[in-house]
């Protein structure tokens, strides 16, 4: 069940108009790698320790292939690519990398991820 609390946003495109309320997604815990390792160690005949290398060993691997940018895909999971944010300029030709403001890891979820997705239940908490 995921718990969405309302949250009051003002319209970007209009900061005279009445503001509105949203519901924003709250998350009720984390889970990092080593809980991951453990989980899949239950699961599996592999010791927690390896299941938490091959883990660690594979996101080392994700960085470096998005480093030379290329795309991840993780069968199951999704696609993982790298994505920029940069100034505009005027022409073609003026266009350099420093035109680059920042750079972000764009996720694309596979189709089982997205099917969950569309079958998620929600409650609103206070």
């Amino acid at each position: 069940m995921i718990q969405v609390k309302p949250l009051q946003k003002v319209n970007p495109l209009d900061l005279e108009a009445e503001r509105k309320y949203y519901a924003h997604a709250v998350a009720t815990g984390t889970v990092d790698l080593e809980r991951l390792a453990y989980l899949i160690a239950n699961q599996s005949t592999v010791r927690e320790a390896d299941c938490y290398a091959v883990t660690l060993s594979l996101v080392h691997n994700i960085m470096d292939a998005l480093e030379q940018g290329n795309i991840v895909r993780l069968d199951r999971l999704g696609s993982f690519q790298i994505g920029v944010n940069s100034m505009g300029v005027s022409t073609e030709k003026d266009l350099t990398a420093n035109a680059v403001k920042k750079a972000h890891v764009n996720f694309r979820p596979d189709a089982r991820l997205r099917k969950m997705l569309k079958n998620l239940k929600y409650s609103v908490s206070s």
